[in-house]
């Protein structure tokens, strides 16, 4: 059984908001889109004391703040919409696991996005924070991305029916989004695993091994992330059937099962890349191994051709004072003749006999 070690760490109080993240520089910015069928009006940099006359109740709105580390903004978006403090807190230390927390009129879901560093085996990790609370949709992201660029363009345009639901529908549209980046950081690691296979063929180099080992740990990474992912999407089935929880409207909880599904195939493409990884593994030492067998049957043939040559030698460097075979004029040539022609025949036996 493995031991589970304490890890100490720099912990956020729990009476106290702190930003735990990396993006301690970010300078936090909001913007805000309220839509509905016919309508809509698009708010960049907008301010708290600006949104009660900007959030229209009969409409959705979509408030995107990016950058955590400015707390009296967090604190002012928890005061202005009734937020709880311990939402507050899971929403700035980033390093809680997927979570999900309803109440009749909110819900929240954190998520972590994840994308593949460039030109490294590293994976980028961002927390990114969803609640839902009287059609008002707040996300939190910890650094400005080009995750929902593309959602932003169906509201403007009114492409696609975002702009005919209402925020339960954009929560799983920007949900949606952030699991595909599992889709490419998962196709990324694949195209890495495939590259060491093929190094592994023509390479004895340990590095590789080193990489291979990175990669194992950043699929037990992924599937850490996508695990909690898919029992919290699961949890959403059950809300269906609580009659207080107002906040999914009963045609849109189909939707999340689509992201369920998502996170199983997920985990399953993880565990299949694992096991290539494993292979990979299996590859390279069966290759070290083989490398090594192949070294010490050509030491051992070369050893075995010497062993009768070794003996004559031995035999004539004795010194003895009566051996006849010293007072032949021609003794050394004969020797070394008969030597060569036994080596010669020990040569083509091992190759008769396919042993190199």
């Amino acid at each position: 059984m493995r031991k589970i070690k304490f890890k100490k760490g720099r912990k956020a109080q729990p009476n106290q908001l702190e930003y735990t993240g990396r993006h301690k520089m970010m300078e936090s910015e909001m913007q805000l889109f309220v839509y509905d069928t016919v309508d809509f009006v698009e708010y960049e940099d907008v301010d708290i004391i600006d949104l009660k006359s900007c959030i229209i109740d009969q409409k959705t709105n979509w408030l995107n703040l990016h950058g955590l580390n400015e707390i009296e903004i967090i604190e002012a978006i928890g005061a202005f919409f009734k937020i709880d403090n311990f939402l507050l807190s899971d929403i700035l230390n980033t390093t809680r696991r997927t979570k999900l927390e309803e109440s009749p009129d909110t819900l929240f879901f954190n998520i972590k996005s994840m994308l593949p560093t460039e030109n490294s085996d590293n994976i980028n990790v961002e927390q990114i924070s969803f609640l839902i609370k009287n059609n008002v949709l707040i996300s939190f992201q910890e650094k400005r991305s080009d995750f929902f660029s593309h959602i932003r363009e169906r509201i403007r345009n009114q492409s696609g029916s975002v702009r005919n639901k209402k925020a339960d529908f954009l929560l799983y549209l920007l949900l949606d989004a952030v699991m595909e980046n599992f889709y490419v950081t998962i196709e990324n690691e694949e195209d890495k695993v495939e590259e060491l296979i093929n190094l592994s063929k023509n390479s004895a180099d340990p590095e590789i091994l080193i990489r291979i080992e990175k990669h194992r740990d950043n699929f037990n990474f992924l599937k850490r992330a996508i695990i909690p992912l898919r029992d919290s999407l699961y949890a959403i089935k059950s809300l269906k059937e609580d009659e207080d929880f107002s906040v999914i409207e009963s045609e849109t909880f189909g939707y999340f099962s689509r992201l369920h599904q998502k996170s199983l195939e997920l985990l399953e493409q993880i565990d299949s890349d694992m096991g290539m990884l494993e292979s990979a593994s299996n590859f390279f030492f069966s290759s070290q191994s083989h490398k090594m067998n192949e070294i010490m049957k050509t030491l051992t043939i070369v050893s075995a051709i010497f062993i009768p040559l070794t003996f004559i030698a031995g035999v004539y460097g004795m010194n003895f004072q009566h051996m006849p075979e010293l007072q032949y004029k021609n003794g050394y040539y004969t020797v070394i003749g008969v030597m060569f022609v036994i080596g010669i025949i020990m040569v083509f036996y091992f190759r008769k006999r396919k042993w190199f």
